[in-house]
């Protein structure tokens, strides 16, 4: 094509045919990759997370008083709004290049680390504790078996490593912004979290939070 027309035989004699071949090359270069299908599915599962928490946690008093309210305003204020900023801003969180080999390889080890992670927790501790059954309750027993016996919080554990993973995979510089951002909404709603369970349990939990650590297993604090 030179100066904006086509050489010979196929000519610029129609201004709708250079818009239509136009058009296409923007599509083409503004269709999202599989990997970054994949990277969306991941933030879908893991970003509103948090929000889920912010909605219950301050007012578990009420909350108490009105479960199935709960879980159904915890996941309107949490899922939609995160669903519709992926698809909006999917070309600002996205990128089209293909990353580096060891990006790919780490991006996945550490997603079907979380895989396995996740798998641990519903075996460990059932998959209706993982929505708040508990705290909504204001009954249970603190976690001190299986993985809880190594680290406090393996969910967010997992689902932090899941985001880093779709960053490495596919993530935009306004990607690793959004899991930045969503890190500290996680140790905030952790922080919520533990006070709940402080308020719960008082100095059992202080004991368990003492020797048990929030994310890196390490060694136990042994007991005078």
């Amino acid at each position: 094509m030179v100066n904006g027309c086509f050489p010979s035989p196929i000519r610029c004699s129609s201004p709708w045919l250079l818009f239509l071949v136009q058009g296409s090359a923007v599509q083409y270069h503004a269709r999202v990759t599989p990997l970054a299908w994949f990277a969306a599915l991941v933030l879908f599962l893991q970003l509103p997370i948090p929000l889920y928490w912010f909605v219950l946690h301050p007012l578990m008093g009420f909350w108490r008083r009105h479960p199935k309210a709960s879980y159904v305003w915890g996941l309107l204020l949490s899922w939609p709004p995160v669903t519709v900023c992926i698809i909006v801003f999917r070309r600002e969180l996205f990128g089209s290049a293909r990353p580096p080999v060891w990006r790919i390889v780490v991006g996945f080890g550490f997603l079907l680390f979380e895989l396995w992670l996740f798998a641990r927790l519903v075996r460990d501790l059932g998959a209706a504790r993982l929505v708040g059954k508990a705290e909504l309750s204001g009954t249970g027993a603190i976690a001190r078996h299986g993985i809880y016996a190594h680290i406090r919080h393996p969910r967010y554990l997992g689902s932090w490593l899941a985001i880093l993973g779709a960053c490495l995979l596919v993530g935009t510089g306004v990607l690793w912004t959004v899991a930045a951002v969503w890190t500290a909404l996680m140790l905030l709603a952790i922080a919520l979290e533990e006070r709940e369970m402080r308020a719960r349990f008082g100095p059992e939990f202080e004991k368990y939070a003492r020797e048990v650590p929030r994310f890196v297993p390490g060694r136990r604090k042994q007991q005078c």
